[in-house]
């Protein structure tokens, strides 16, 4: 017999006329384990990627607080001075919103 012959793939159908595939391989103990360490792989990077996203998250805050505080600072210091020369001059405070 040819050894090309015994190479070729063996092609086998069901009698409805499907192709049968090969048969699945047994999981081996191997299989289990690299299957067990992909898993806490998966759950690792899924909790590095909270945590940078929480740090990313605190960085835009921490840098918001000091711009927000200055803006109420400024706001706060505006309407106070409108207040107090609105009292020196004994006309009632008015504020008006212009667009």
């Amino acid at each position: 017999m040819d050894q090309q012959f015994r190479r070729r793939p063996v092609i086998d159908m069901t009698p409805e006329g499907e192709f049968r595939g090969p048969e699945p391989r047994r999981a081996g103990p191997m299989d289990k384990v690299l299957a067990r360490v992909s898993g806490v792989a998966a759950l690792v990077a899924l909790v590095a990627a909270g945590v940078v996203v929480a740090g990313v998250a605190i960085a835009f805050f921490a840098l918001a607080l000091p711009i927000a505080a200055v803006a109420g600072l400024i706001a706060f210091g505006s309407l106070w001075w409108r207040m107090r020369r609105a009292g020196h001059k004994g006309r009632a405070f008015v504020h008006v919103m212009r667009r």
